[in-house]
């Protein structure tokens, strides 16, 4: 990626999570700070979400969560993108992760994780240090 390369951010919502608000909210909140968005949108799972991430070239993988399902696709998100033979790190955002899932998700591979209380400064501001490598 070069400096005059915006940072690519694909973000999806796993399972059956159908709260597409807060997933829409960052997407704009990024795409003011000069990011490209590729929005896949509700009801993915891992392989096509992945799938997408690297048929798109993606800088970063988001995924929005506000139901608990995420915590049981992160195995299997992570193996996908094993399975691919890429690095793209995965932020999670959303209003129910805990400090408890915060860790756990880290502790597996997850790159950052964005609970309630988030400011858009510091989505932007994580999201360009990860891009950064």
């Amino acid at each position: 990626m070069t400096s005059e390369t915006p940072i690519k951010v694909l973000i999806g919502i796993l399972g059956v999570d159908q709260h597409e608000v807060g997933a829409m909210t960052v997407a704009r909140i990024l795409r003011d700070a000069g990011m490209e968005v590729v929005y896949a949108g509700r009801f993915n799972l891992p392989p096509a979400i992945v799938g997408a991430a690297v048929a798109e070239d993606a800088d970063i993988i988001g995924l929005s969560c506000h139901s608990w399902e995420y915590l049981h696709y992160m195995d299997e998100m992570l193996a996908e993108l094993d399975k691919h033979g890429v690095e793209i790190p995965i932020v999670v955002g959303g209003s129910v992760i805990t400090a408890k899932d915060d860790r756990a998700i880290r502790d597996k591979g997850v790159a950052a994780a964005f609970g309630p209380t988030a400011t858009p400064e510091g989505i932007v501001a994580t999201i360009r240090e990860l891009a950064a490598g």
